[in-house]
């Protein structure tokens, strides 16, 4: 049996149809595969991004925490041993004057004459004038030394047991003990003169 005419076109039509819905279907395909790709990159891209941030991140955070520091060590007040350096020097100068006298003694010692004078009569014996006009200004004199020898001998004690630090002169010790040794000979001479143990006082002829 010959097929009609109307059966002849029929057969091309389905084909063609068919052949556009196939090639629909992959282009939806297609579609769908390149979208799954995109969503798949766009977390890696996303990923990349932020590491390639966080290091310049991290070296900001770095870089400021080093200018803090940096500003926290130039506002911080470095000791550089000025007291104990100037306690030193102190110590010494204490010690010469000490050794030598003071303006101080020798006015307390005129005061001690002028009171020997006044309470002196002319009664008195010669070992009471020369205790009194002598003995009482040799006595004052040398407690008067005495006591800067024994702030002389403390402040270079105290400057030798003064922790080192930082910043501290190297020659600050040196000068604290010899300031210390020099208030420990002013003590002794003037323990010395005090109790007359290196020169007494002049006693009267017979």
């Amino acid at each position: 049996m010959n097929p009609t005419p109307k059966t002849q076109t029929t057969e091309p039509e389905t084909t063609e149809a068919t052949a556009d819905t196939k090639v629909a279907e992959t282009e939806a395909t297609d579609r769908k595969a390149g979208s799954a790709e995109e969503r798949d990159a766009a977390p890696a891209a996303t990923k990349d991004v932020k590491d390639a941030a966080e290091p310049a991140d991290q070296d900001d955070a770095l870089d400021d925490d080093e200018k803090q520091d940096g500003d926290d060590a130039a506002t911080e007040p470095r000791p550089a041993g000025l007291g104990a350096a100037a306690a030193a020097v102190v110590s010494v100068c204490l010690g010469i004057v000490a050794l030598t006298g003071t303006w101080t003694s020798r006015i307390i010692g005129e005061r001690a004459t002028l009171v020997g004078q006044i309470k002196t009569g002319q009664t008195a014996t010669p070992e009471q004038q020369i205790s009194a006009l002598y003995g009482d200004a040799w006595h004052a004199t040398a407690a008067v030394n005495g006591i800067v020898a024994v702030v002389a001998l403390l402040v270079g004690v105290i400057v030798l047991t003064l922790p080192q630090r930082v910043g501290r002169a190297a020659w600050v010790r040196p000068v604290a003990v010899a300031g210390a040794v020099l208030g420990l000979l002013g003590l002794l001479v003037s323990f010395g003169m005090y109790f007359d143990l290196f020169v007494a006082l002049p006693s009267a002829a017979a």
